[in-house]
């Protein structure tokens, strides 16, 4: 029963993992929801403060809708996930069943056997009843009796470090599963950072823009540079200047900031690095540990049949018979063992044919996304366009209303 408790331990520990990470999720989504908030007021406040008017606010709206599709993109992400952690779970479910089934089995010719060698005792029994053969006849029985006993002494041994044996494996595949489930969490983490990245890089574009933008605004409401006094049109130059140079500045210091990013991501990649190697020190020691057991169970093994080959040089003549008798036995239970092999190579083929079934439909689905993704991509590429035409148009009738005023 231990290592049923040590396998509800194993699920209840993964989900209170996943419900940490759902919940992990929550805050950074409420997080960004806040930052969203934050840079809308932020926005509102420079609408109020500079009277840019409607092609500002037209421009907010559309930082809005580019933000509602990046959310809606976020949560079909996050669906997604969730839907490859639950099928992850479903086939760790499975695959239990599976090893459940198998040890009913085993069960199940076990206590196969064990009748098997009721009835053979009570045949000899009965035999014993009928001839008389006497004490000699008894000696060689109770002899019988403890080599059988001692087969299935031996046979509960080797039972318990099978069993052993799939314990160890539980374990190696429990710690391969965390390291998978970390190593994903990882990957998810530099794919959150980069993205954030990304973001961080596009609103500084944008505020750059947006800069250019009103400095020209002030420029044309203050008439252009054409024919005003000499004084204005160096103010304006000394001041694109500043800017060019500001903007030079901020451009290097983001330049430093990617460069100490990668130096950071780098030393993380060392830190991951490492890790991996202490983690194959430690499954290469338990290996050699495992090894070492194994060696001196052979060991053990070895002595005991030593000590079954003097017992059955003791008493080989009175036994001759008997093994005569137990091989048929053996080659009658060799071929249920074969038909019971050939059932389980059946049932195998057939788990295989689900199997591929199953991948043959998750690649289905992986098309379906991948077209679904190219089409949200195509209809970006779209929406782009016709925001680009839209703010050109504007632009023109702009420069039109300037010639005219």
């Amino acid at each position: 029963m231990g290592w049923e408790a040590d396998r509800m331990g194993g699920k209840r520990e993964g989900e209170r993992e996943r419900e940490k990470e759902r919940e992990r999720d929550r805050e950074r989504e409420r997080e960004r929801e806040r930052e969203r908030e934050r840079e809308r007021e932020r926005e509102r406040e420079r609408g109020r403060k500079t009277g840019e008017g409607r092609q500002e606010r037209e421009r907010g709206r559309e930082k809005e809708r580019e933000r509602e599709r990046e959310r809606q993109r976020e949560r079909e992400r996050k669906r997604e996930r969730e839907r490859e952690r639950e099928n992850e779970r479903e086939r760790g479910r499975e695959k239990e069943r599976e090893r459940e089934r198998e040890r009913e089995r085993e069960r199940e010719r076990e206590r196969e056997r064990e009748r098997e060698r009721e009835g053979e005792r009570e045949r000899k029994r009965e035999r014993g009843r009928k001839t008389g053969e006497g004490r000699q006849e008894r000696e060689r029985g109770r002899e019988r009796e403890r080599e059988r006993e001692r087969e299935r002494e031996r046979e509960r041994e080797r039972e318990r470090e099978r069993k052993r044996e799939r314990e160890r494996e539980r374990e190696r595949e429990r710690g391969r599963e965390r390291e998978r489930e970390r190593e994903k969490e990882r990957k998810r983490e530099r794919e959150r950072e980069r993205e954030g990245w990304r973001e961080r890089r596009r609103e500084r574009v944008k505020e750059r823009d947006r800069e250019r933008e009103r400095e020209r605004e002030r420029d044309r409401e203050k008439g252009g540079l054409e024919g005003i006094p000499i004084w204005i049109s160096g103010i304006s130059n000394w001041r694109e200047k500043r800017w060019r140079e500001r903007e030079g500045e901020r451009e290097r210091e983001r330049e430093r900031e990617r460069e100490r990013e990668k130096e950071r991501e780098r030393e993380r990649e060392r830190e991951r690095e490492r890790e991996r190697g202490r983690m194959r020190e430690r499954e290469s020691k338990q290996e050699r540990e495992r090894e070492r057991e194994r060696e001196r169970e052979r060991e053990r093994e070895r002595e005991r049949e030593r000590e079954r080959k003097r017992e059955s040089e003791r008493g080989e003549r009175m036994r001759g018979r008997e093994r005569e008798r137990e091989r048929k036995r053996e080659r009658e239970r060799e071929r249920e063992r074969e038909r019971e092999r050939e059932r389980e190579r059946e049932r195998e083929r057939e788990r295989e044919i689900k199997s591929e079934k199953e991948r043959e439909r998750e690649r289905e689905r992986e098309r379906w996304r991948e077209t679904e993704r190219e089409r949200e991509r195509e209809r970006e590429r779209e929406g782009e366009k016709e925001r680009v035409s839209k703010r050109e148009r504007e632009r023109e009738r702009e420069r039109e209303r300037e010639r005219e005023r």
